[in-house]
Formats: structure tokens, C-alpha cells, sequence
């Protein structure tokens, strides 16, 4: 005898599927929604359906509903400097700081134990929009772990050869600490105390 109905086990099924939801988690989010009202449902059925209008920023590869996203298209930003970053939330926690230049998303970083190497990343996009666009400085804000280290020394190793002034986000963040989770003035400190790498 099935424990649930049909519908419910299906839904239960794709909670299951959320980072860091099992079960039991999965389970008490179904229950929720049971109880919602129709309006509700209807709201967050809605919701993910819009899902589907959000895209990757051709420039930058941020997640956007318009090409380029708004802060490419924002005449008012400094071209000048592009902060490179592993992850959308990443981007979120920088944007809160005073920082008012362009930013280029990964997607990710290297981690040869996650199966994820340079090829995986947005690096080769970024190399080109370098070349093409010639800025005055790259800023790696990549997190301080060991796979955030390798991708900013990974990236030092490309950008040298281009002559472009690069460098890295300040260890006012401890180590192994994830940008996303800083708090505001640590992560501006950070920035503002950045380390040259080249030249």
C-alpha cells in the first residue's frame, strides 16, 4: 500500500531533488502546500514558470530577463575594471559594497575532485572579452579555499601574457570562508585591500 497519493509522492519526489532536502524536509514542504490556498499554489506554480524567462547574460554570464543584464548595459558603471567571481551569489554580496565597475561569472571554479576543470568555466569568454575590450584591471574575487586559490592563480597564469593589470581580492576574508557569506564591511575591506598580482 502506497504511502501517499499519486500527486503527492511525485511532488515529495522533487523536493527530494533540492540541495541539502531529504525526506523528512521534502515531506514537511508537501504538507505545506496542502494547507496552502489555491491563490498561493497558483502564485508559486506562476513563479517557476517564469523560471524559464531567465537567461545568462551574454557578456558577463550573470542571470538576467534582458540581454545584456542591467549592470552591462548600465552606462553609468566603470568599464574599466571587471571583478571575476565563481557564482551568481557571489556577485549579489559584491554589488553590496561600493564596488561600481562590470563582473564576469564563472559559473564555478576548478575543482579536479568535482570533476570540474577550466574548460567547464566561463575562462575562455572571459579571455576574449579581455582581448576585445582591453580594461584596466581584472579583479579575481574567487572564495579563499583551495579550489577558489587554484582558479585565481589558474586565471593570473592567462591574463599575464595580455599586459592587462590584474589582481586579487584582499585576505581580509579568512580562509576557506565563501564570499556569499561575508559579512558587508569585511567583504569591502577585502576589496579595497586587494593585492597586485601583475604587473
Amino acid at each position: 500500500m502506497a504511502l501517499y497519493p499519486k500527486h503527492l509522492e511525485e511532488l515529495i519526489n522533487l523536493f527530494k531533488k533540492f540541495p541539502t532536502v531529504g525526506q523528512r524536509s521534502a515531506e514537511r514542504f508537501s504538507s505545506y502546500l496542502l494547507k496552502s490556498s489555491p491563490e498561493e499554489i497558483n502564485a508559486l506554480a506562476e513563479a517557476i514558470l517564469n523560471l524559464r524567462k531567465i537567461k545568462f547574460c551574454s557578456i558577463c554570464y550573470n542571470i538576467t530577463e534582458t540581454q545584456p543584464c542591467e549592470i552591462c548595459s548600465d552606462g553609468r558603471r566603470d568599464r574599466g575594471t571587471i571583478c571575476v567571481v565563481e557564482e551568481h551569489s557571489d556577485f549579489i554580496a559584491l554589488e553590496k559594497t561600493e564596488y561600481n565597475g562590470l563582473y564576469h561569472i564563472l559559473g564555478g571554479r576548478i575543482s579536479p575532485l568535482e570533476g570540474v576543470g577550466p574548460d567547464d568555466l566561463k575562462i575562455e569568454e572571459l579571455m576574449e572579452r579581455i582581448k576585445k575590450n582591453q580594461p584596466r584591471e581584472i579583479i579575481i574575487a574567487t572564495n579563499t579555499d583551495t579550489e577558489g586559490e587554484t582558479t585565481a592563480l589558474y586565471l593570473s597564469e592567462l591574463i599575464k601574457p595580455l599586459n592587462v593589470s590584474h589582481s586579487r581580492i584582499a585576505y581580509g576574508l579568512s580562509a576557506g570562508s565563501n564570499i556569499a557569506n561575508v559579512d558587508q564591511l569585511t567583504l569591502r575591506r577585502a576589496m579595497e585591500g586587494r593585492k597586485r598580482l601583475y604587473p
